[in-house]
């Protein structure tokens, strides 16, 4: 399927005055895509400004409604009823399938959404339909991304009174490179160049990292190095980061992350509240959906509360909630949560004494249970000082006002980050194996290099499968793309070597290379191959399901192994 040409107009007007003073300083806005709302904000000189919709909101619900065969974005659109957004006219929580296959469990787990989800199990992008005056209207996830992404871009021309084409955006840690493109590709088609793609923890980080170094200068007596673990729990994903602060330089030391979040949370206590609630109408679950989110907020602050929803045809669901009831449901969320703490700090290499600060932010950084379970794990009350549902676009900000290069003669944004790879990237070896070749948390800009070699004697071919994850098994990882290497001269196994480097450069890209090379020879004996990663091929993501429609049986003649792994 073809990708939608989008003519966005902006209703930006500018002066000749303000077209000159914008060719020689680009304002960079810096965007939060949460899976439930987004926020945008921009450097203006002095500080980081939130910027605000038409209805005065600097958190904007992240629908799209479809009017007749026309999507609207969410941005400045308004439903008299909170009930209207859930009736099967609007998409929320597309965020979940952007750069998803129609295979991906995360896909099929989302049949408690209040719209379809189309699937044909053949690898390719799902489809997602809104129900508009009783037909389906159907369109991909990108797709309204883009659209999304669009008004979002004029709402700030307008609020800036500038034309505006460069964006950091934020991103949950465990997104994909297939994701990445995914999103970089909407942003084009929203009139958007991406300069940085943030995980979001580190986002956090930069805001924290702005806010220590304003109390040095003030002189308030703080130590300059600090050690900061941040948690961001949202309605689709959980992430942690442990972050090195001196000065204005900020180390990434670890990041880890899982597709767990406040969806998880309420599709729990909806099976758990009614066991056949996937058997409702589009508007009967919707209705049930928003009964269960508001008792879920509300046990943040109370003990208990009473859910009444009606579910149509006569049916109705009456029933106190308690929060130890909630919590018990939810004991699986929880417990990975607290896990991915222990492996961030783990990986950083940091125990809980080392910790300065612990921060925590995300839609759910309200839930008792997941500030209790922070604190007791890093044994440190949580850091008060920023906005937990804005610190992430805080971030963003200053990370656009670092790239563009502003005069900043204050040094209010005298900051320098650094980021650490979110997965590892590796390749298919002994059958069935992902070995990474550049592990997580690796310090970027990388290149890293590992020796392969044959499977079988007289093998003339390889077939290098390129994966990202941290599984043992390729295929329960990302699939990246591959690539075929013909001409190995015929040797017995294991004396050819396949040589494979992967490069990762300051702006996230990675390119995958190879050769051949047979012990005596200083030459590659076949051309060196190079490719960009991920591949994307007519729109659709790599996949396994498509890997074994184009090799299938052959694909056991071109296994490669680790050169020092015996068979």
């Amino acid at each position: 399927m073809a990708e939608p040409e989008y003519t966005v107009e902006s209703k930006c007007e500018t002066t000749e005055e303000e077209k000159s003073s914008s060719a020689s300083s680009e304002v960079v806005i810096g965007i939060d895509i949460g899976t439930s709302q987004c926020s945008v904000a921009v450097w203006n000189g002095s500080e980081v400004e939130l910027l605000k919709n038409t209805r005065n909101q600097p958190l904007i619900r992240f629908d799209v409604p479809v009017d007749n065969d026309i999507p609207l974005g969410e941005v400045n659109y308004h439903l008299s009823h909170k009930h209207e957004r859930l009736s099967g006219a609007s998409i929320l929580n597309m965020k979940r399938l952007i750069g998803r296959v129609d295979t991906d469990r995360v896909v099929h787990a989302s049949n408690n959404f209040p719209f379809l989800v189309q699937t044909l199990d053949m690898g390719a992008r799902p489809f997602i339909a809104a129900l508009v005056n009783n037909v389906w209207k159907s369109t991909t996830p990108e797709e309204l991304l883009a659209l999304y992404l669009a008004e979002l871009r004029i709402m700030a021309e307008s609020k800036l009174k500038r034309p505006i084409k460069d964006v950091v955006l934020c991103i949950p840690v465990s997104f994909s490179r297939i994701q990445l493109t995914r999103i970089e590709r909407a942003c084009s088609i929203a009139g958007l160049h991406v300069l940085r793609l943030m995980p979001e923890p580190a986002a956090v980080a930069l805001q924290y990292a702005q806010q220590q170094q304003h109390m040095l200068r003030d002189n308030t007596g703080r130590v300059s190095k600090r050690i900061a673990l941040v948690f961001n729990m949202g309605a689709g994903y959980c992430d942690v980061a442990v972050a090195d602060i001196d000065g204005g330089v900020t180390e990434i030391k670890a990041l880890s992350g899982s597709e767990i979040g406040g969806e998880d949370l309420l599709e729990n206590m909806m099976r758990h509240l009614l066991p056949s609630f996937d058997k409702l109408d589009i508007k009967s679950m919707g209705s049930l959906r928003v009964a269960i989110q508001e008792a879920i907020h509300e046990l943040s602050l109370e003990e208990s509360v009473q859910i009444d929803v009606d579910l149509g045809n006569g049916s109705r669901l009456c029933k106190e909630v308690k929060r130890e009831e909630f919590e018990e449901v939810n004991k699986f969320i929880f417990c990975e949560s607290e896990i991915l703490i222990v492996e961030c700090m783990q990986n950083a290499h940091v125990n809980v004494e080392d910790l300065t600060d612990v921060i925590v932010v995300g839609g759910c950084s309200c839930i008792p249970k997941i500030r209790n379970l922070v604190e007791n794990l890093c044994e440190r009350e949580i850091y008060k000082g920023m906005n937990p549902l804005t610190a992430a676009v805080y971030g963003t900000a200053l990370e656009g006002a670092l790239t563009s290069g502003i005069d900043d003669p204050l040094g209010d944004v005298d900051l320098l980050t650094s980021q650490v790879t979110t997965l590892g990237i590796g390749i298919r070896a002994n059958r069935f194996e992902f070995v990474p070749v550049i592990p997580r948390n690796t310090t970027m800009p990388v290149h890293k290099e590992m020796i392969f070699t044959t499977f079988k004697d007289n093998q003339t071919e390889a077939l290098i499968v390129v994966y990202e994850g941290e599984s043992e098994m390729e295929d329960e990882n990302h699939l990246l793309g591959y690539f075929k290497i013909t001409g190995i001269p015929p040797a017995l196994e294991g004396v050819p070597e396949i040589n494979v480097g992967m490069d990762i450069n300051a702006s996230n890209e990675l390119s995958v290379l190879a050769r051949v090379i047979i012990p005596g020879s200083r030459q590659p004996v076949v051309p060196v191959m190079e490719l960009k990663m991920p591949t994307v091929d007519d729109g659709h993501s790599c996949c396994n399901e498509v890997l074994d429609r184009a090799y299938g049986p052959t694909l056991d003649s071109m296994i490669v192994r680790r050169k020092n792994d015996s068979i």
